[in-house]
């Protein structure tokens, strides 16, 4: 409370990845609806994505992930993503490609 979405954004980054980052733009939103065997919602998931501008930091995985790893955006269709961030990737690929976070 009392930070905006931005200020989560890079904050969120940091605690997640241990990645210094600015500049949060806004890419896009993913409505994502999950219903039971019975058609009832389950679960309600809406994902705001931003890109941002990397300023240093170490990659490192918070407790709640296994592995963390940068991976060029020619090679991310190659893992196993979720069917949301497929969608997403593939909706905004040419904008990503634009951008370049890099420092």
């Amino acid at each position: 409370m009392g930070e905006s979405v931005e200020e989560t954004v890079i904050r969120e980054v940091k605690e997640e990845t241990g990645l210094e980052v600015e500049k949060p733009e806004h890419i896009d939103v993913v409505d994502n609806v999950i219903r039971d065997e019975n058609g009832d919602i389950k679960y309600h998931f809406v994902i705001i994505d931003y890109f941002v501008k990397l300023k240093g930091g170490t990659l490192k995985a918070a407790s709640d992930a296994e592995e963390l790893k940068w991976v060029p955006l020619s090679d991310v269709e190659k893992h196993d993503l979720t069917k949301t961030f497929r969608e997403f990737f593939q909706r905004n690929r040419q904008k990503l490609e634009k951008l370049n976070s890099c420092l």
